[in-house]
């Protein structure tokens, strides 16, 4: 019999039962290893949770942030319109054009060539031809053709023309057309050496005769053979079809420009052009350095302008500057080409500064529709406005370039205190009147140039002041 068994009025007892069965619970064993699942089963349940948290932490954070990505981008692009609807206001000007003008528009067939110099009628070739080839050579034209080329070529030509001292008019027509128009490009520049020796050479010792030498109708028929437009034409860059009617320039426009320049050198020995055909080819020189497709040659085009312009003496300079420039300044628009045109005279000699200052001075003149009085001119620019709602700065601009190239080095401000107030009142207004924050078209430029130049001249009168203080 089990003692510890309950009586039996004890099993009928339901108090005690549920006392029995809690205390038989409580006295279970817990072992190790049901610690362990039991944390490990709540680590697992803490994790999964704090993943559930966390994940719905990052979609509030997401939708909050996308809304405020949305918000600043819409902000940011309010903002891009309504800066660019104020400088739609602000700049009413149309787009400015770069400088370039058409001077060469389609090319003419070229002309016939001359016939070959004929052996009997040139003495020059018949003695070398006697003396040195002997009955082996044929008189053909072709045979001669070859002959003289292979002279030419191989500068044989040069050297007997100069020690014979003369050249027959054929032989000097066929070498100069050569130089104009043959497709040989060897041929082009031999003629071109022969006729810039020969020319060179008669200038420093007057023994070499000629008889014949180039015509500025010549020269200006090749020109307008290679299509050399006298009126020009506007460049429009963006109009490919427009531009393949444009054949020029010439590809031997290097050969011409020292052709010219080497006339020019040579007035004192041979008389080729006369005043007035100089004054147009300098005119022709000047044009060219409004061709964009030239900008290759600007040293070639440069040694040009200052051999033409050292073809007149000092009392035909005095008219022929004045009568150039009223010529180049009727033919230029108030664009950025008459500032092209004065500019690209850079050369330092004296004949080269004074038909610079001479050309901004006409061109303000036309432009100001004034008369010659420099005070006038100087007053009219002045009294611009700076602060006008309507002030077209690409001209004052203009008129500012113009200016300090017509005055710079020029003894009118020494010799008129008043035009140095005049123009440095105008610098002032330029460099103050215009706000940093003016977007307008050429306000910067106007403002940083007249800045610059304002500075320029007040340094340049305090050095005259302390030379004359000294003195």
């Amino acid at each position: 019999m089990d003692v510890d068994a309950p009586l039996d009025f004890e099993a009928e007892d339901l108090l005690l039962n549920q006392l029995g069965s809690a205390k038989k619970r409580s006295k279970r064993v817990i072992g190790l290893d049901d610690l362990v699942d039991d944390f490990y089963a709540e680590k697992s349940k803490n994790a999964t949770a704090e993943v559930k948290r966390a994940n719905v932490r990052k979609r509030a954070i997401s939708d909050d942030g996308d809304y405020h990505e949305r918000d600043k981008e819409a902000l940011l692009s309010k903002f891009v319109d309504e800066c660019e609807k104020q400088v739609k206001e602000i700049v009413t000007e149309e787009e400015i054009p770069s400088w370039g003008l058409r001077v060469f528009g389609s090319q003419k067939a070229l002309p016939a060539s001359p016939p070959t110099p004929a052996i009997g009628n040139c003495n020059m070739l018949k003695c070398v031809i006697d003396n040195e080839i002997g009955p082996k050579f044929s008189s053909s034209d072709e045979e001669t053709r070859k002959f003289s080329e292979c002279l030419l070529l191989n500068n044989w030509l040069t050297n007997l023309v100069l020690t014979s001292g003369s050249i027959e008019d054929s032989m000097a027509m066929w070498t100069f057309h050569l130089l104009l128009y043959s497709p040989n490009e060897n041929l082009q520049l031999a003629a071109c050496d022969f006729w810039c020796s020969i020319l060179l050479y008669g200038s420093e010792d007057n023994h070499l005769q000629l008889s014949w030498v180039p015509s500025y109708l010549e020269l200006k028929d090749a020109l307008e053979v290679y299509g050399y437009l006298w009126t020009f034409v506007t460049c429009n860059q963006k109009n490919d079809a427009t531009d393949r009617a444009f054949d020029g320039p010439p590809r031997n426009i290097r050969l011409l420009l020292k052709v010219i320049a080497a006339c020019c050198q040579s007035r004192i020995a041979h008389t080729i052009f006369s005043v007035a055909e100089v004054e147009n080819l300098l005119g022709v020189v000047i044009s060219f350095f409004l061709e964009r497709r030239l900008e290759g040659i600007s040293l070639v085009l440069q040694e040009c302008l200052v051999s033409v312009l050292s073809f007149f003496t000092d009392d035909e300079w005095e008219v022929s500057s004045k009568r150039v420039a009223e010529t180049i300044s009727g033919s230029i628009q108030k664009d950025l080409n008459c500032i092209r045109v004065v500019e690209c005279i850079s050369g330092l000699d004296m004949r080269s500064k004074h038909f610079r200052r001479e050309l901004a001075y006409h061109l303000l003149i036309k432009f100001l529709n004034k008369g010659d009085d420099a005070e006038e001119l100087l007053r009219s620019v002045a009294s611009i406005n700076m602060k006008d709602k309507f002030c077209n700065f690409l001209h004052i601009y203009i008129y500012l370039v113009l200016a300090d190239n017509w005055l710079l080095s020029n003894s009118l401000l020494e010799e008129r205190p008043e035009l140095h107030s005049i123009w440095g009142s105008f610098l002032r207004n330029c460099s103050c009147q215009i706000t940093c924050t003016d977007w307008r078209s050429y306000a910067s430029k106007v403002r940083n140039k007249a800045s610059y130049l304002l500075q320029f001249y007040q340094c340049e009168q305090k050095q005259q002041l302390q030379t004359c203080t000294e003195l």
